[in-house]
């Protein structure tokens, strides 16, 4: 008699849960359709941001019933689905809207920057000795600049001409800003890749671009046209060489998130590092992009000054070390506690 009252309050349980699911089809499917639109919704009104808010809530309180009902049913997958759909639409950071953009420039590349700070500055170090090398190798032995320099840049600094001289003359300074610019990208993205050899693609990176930096200063020098080479690099050249130290130390902090993971999984750490530096990425492009312009439009412009020159290059560093501390955009005052006169 027991057996047969548990068996008639079971199938009583089964018939309410399947009214109750029947009774609130209707209402999933329009929530899973609402959840849909939330994922492809570049923006929203708010509204609609309170409109998918409560379609979580109930989603959710739906879905621990449904567990608690029937665990293993079409049902609760189906309630699971959306409700995952929905989760990651509420969770989703903001896309590129101006409070993405502030705190892209405000909290991320300088929380980046900061993470770099010390290896940047050793390779800033690793920069400049190299270069002295290359300095002293080019003036001591001074046919080794046939393997930094072509035959035709060879001979014009024999001619007593920079290579430079001729940049206005092969293009526009649009085009050649954006020539300029690729290959830039490309030195930088090098110098921030090549840390995934464990570093040492870094370290190769910025040592050869030293030895050339100096083995070219130093033939130009003995021609009387080093400070030719000089003027031509100080509008651009400060930022130009910090972004490429900056890259690389962003692909050594790669490097060392593969050889000491600070997670269980190497790939994760490698996953996580490379979100954490992400901004710092886009900050290295947007530099090398006025480095660019100011090279296409000022450094090979003749007619431009060096006092003008020095200008700039300090101007724009400047503002390169404003970004990447976070000052360039002001950040918004709290107000104090209010204070109540008793």
């Amino acid at each position: 008699m027991g057996v047969c009252r548990l068996c008639l309050t079971s199938d009583r349980h089964r018939r309410d849960a399947a009214a109750w699911m029947r009774v609130r089809a209707p209402l999933w499917q329009r929530l899973a359709a609402q959840a849909q639109e939330a994922t492809h919704r570049s923006s929203a009104t708010s509204e609609e941001a309170l409109r998918t808010l409560q379609a979580y809530r109930t989603l959710a309180r739906d879905l621990a019933s449904a567990r608690e009902l029937a665990p293993r049913g079409a049902v609760a997958a189906a309630l699971e689905s959306a409700y995952a759909t929905v989760h990651a639409a509420v969770g989703r950071s903001p896309r590129l809207g101006g409070a993405r953009l502030l705190a892209l420039f405000r909290d991320d590349i300088p929380k980046a920057a900061a993470q770099v700070r010390t290896t940047a500055l050793w390779l800033g170090l690793l920069l400049l000795a190299s270069a002295l090398a290359g300095w002293w190798l080019v003036a001591s032995y001074p046919e080794l600049v046939s393997l930094i320099a072509s035959e035709r840049m060879i001979d014009g600094v024999e001619r007593g001409h920079v290579w430079t001289d001729q940049l206005l003359n092969v293009a526009p300074a649009s085009i050649l800003s954006a020539r300029i610019f690729s290959n830039n990208a490309v030195v930088a993205a090098g110098a921030f890749c090549a840390g995934l050899f464990l570093g040492l693609g870094t370290f190769y990176m910025i040592v050869l671009n030293g030895l050339m930096l100096g083995g070219l200063l130093a033939f130009t020098h003995q021609h009387g046209l080093g400070l030719e080479l000089l003027k031509f690099t100080l509008a651009h050249g400060p930022v130009e060489l910090s972004v490429i130290c900056l890259a690389g130390a962003a692909g050594t902090a790669l490097a060392e998130a593969v050889i000491r993971p600070t997670v269980a999984s190497r790939v994760e750490s490698l996953r996580r590092a490379a979100g954490e530096l992400g901004p710092l990425l886009i900050a290295c492009a947007l530099l090398l992009a006025g480095s660019g312009l100011i090279e296409g439009f000022v450094s090979a412009n003749p007619r431009v000054s060096i006092p003008v020159r020095l200008a700039v290059g300090l101007g724009y560093w400047a503002v390169m070390l404003l970004m990447l501390s976070g000052r360039m955009l002001p950040r918004a005052r709290r107000s104090g506690p209010i204070r109540r006169d008793g």
